[in-house]
């Protein structure tokens, strides 16, 4: 069975004692006591859905969907690694 792809959403509280509440949505991954947020994963496909119904709750202050499934993290024009050209046999 092939996993479907997973999406991050990054959800403000006004008190972390509702946090629980949010594993029914997605796999929680992190809760900062500090700054009252949770970061949980679901699927990519029920995002959409899922930021609409978080944000109609009243102890959530924002939410924020991750953007990195939508980034190129392939770089063409990388600038090479000037330790890995100089060739440390070569007087051997």
């Amino acid at each position: 069975m092939i996993s479907p792809s997973r999406q991050g959403i990054v959800v403000w509280l006004t008190s972390l004692k509702y946090a629980r509440q949010l594993r029914r949505f997605g796999h929680v991954q992190y809760v900062s006591k500090k700054m009252k947020y949770v970061v949980f994963y679901c699927d990519q496909a029920k995002v959409d859905d899922i930021t609409n119904k978080l944000q109609s709750f009243h102890f959530v202050t924002d939410v924020k969907p991750s953007m990195r499934p939508f980034v190129n993290t392939e770089f063409e024009d990388a600038k090479p690694d000037k330790a890995k050209e100089y060739d440390y046999k070569l007087g051997i």
